[in-house]
């Protein structure tokens, strides 16, 4: 599986808000599901396909150290040049934005440097399958007040992209299914091994 991550802090590169306002009564809106996991319920992605709602339970689990912000999940025919590598007819995608639950590690660069290079080596690791992940480092606005936008710190989340390939639907979306659990692994070893080295965290 290819898995690799990027830098993206220029000034026209996507950020975050968090957390980040509802898009209307009735549009997306940000679900705290760390806190409340009861909350997963809202989220349509997590049911179509369910391993989503799996990765999301997990991501936001009390033995991860991370929770999630935002996601959508997508399939398309419509392949980039370096996807060609992989000799597929079209993938299943899906974005995850994700930040440290801890508010020290949000703000440091170098942590979030350093986990998407250990998840990389983590899923480096794993047996050869026509899918990618790739991580994204980006500027993310943590708001003191939700109504109150211009009140905020910068730090840092990650993007994660992960993407399934094949000749057809059922086979993308499997082999999608199988490189998010993959990450959903590697998300978790890397809680055990941060709380094993702080205990208190």
């Amino acid at each position: 599986m290819h898995a690799d991550w990027s830098v993206e802090l220029g000034r026209e590169d996507e950020a975050l808000e968090f957390p980040w306002p509802s898009l209307g009564e009735d549009g997306p809106r940000y679900y705290d599901l760390k806190r409340h996991p009861e909350l997963l319920l809202n989220v349509t992605e997590a049911y179509h396909p369910v391993e989503m709602g799996e990765f999301l339970a997990s991501a936001n689990s009390s033995a991860s150290i991370f929770e999630t912000v935002k996601c959508d999940i997508w399939f398309t025919e419509e392949l980039s040049q370096e996807e060609e590598i992989f000799g597929a007819a079209c993938k299943a995608a899906a974005y995850v934005d994700v930040i440290f639950s801890e508010q020290p590690a949000r703000f440091e660069r170098e942590a979030h440097e350093q986990l998407a290079e250990r998840l990389c080596k983590l899923l480096a690791l794993v047996p050869e399958i026509s899918a990618s992940v790739e991580f994204a480092l980006r500027r993310c606005y943590f708001h003191h007040d939700e109504d109150v936008a211009k009140d905020s710190d910068v730090g840092f989340y990650l993007t994660i992209y992960v993407s399934g390939y094949g000749d057809d639907s059922p086979e993308a979306w499997q082999r999608w299914g199988i490189a998010l659990k993959l990450l959903e692994n590697a998300l978790l070893q890397v809680s055990a091994q941060a709380r094993a080295a702080n205990p208190t965290a």
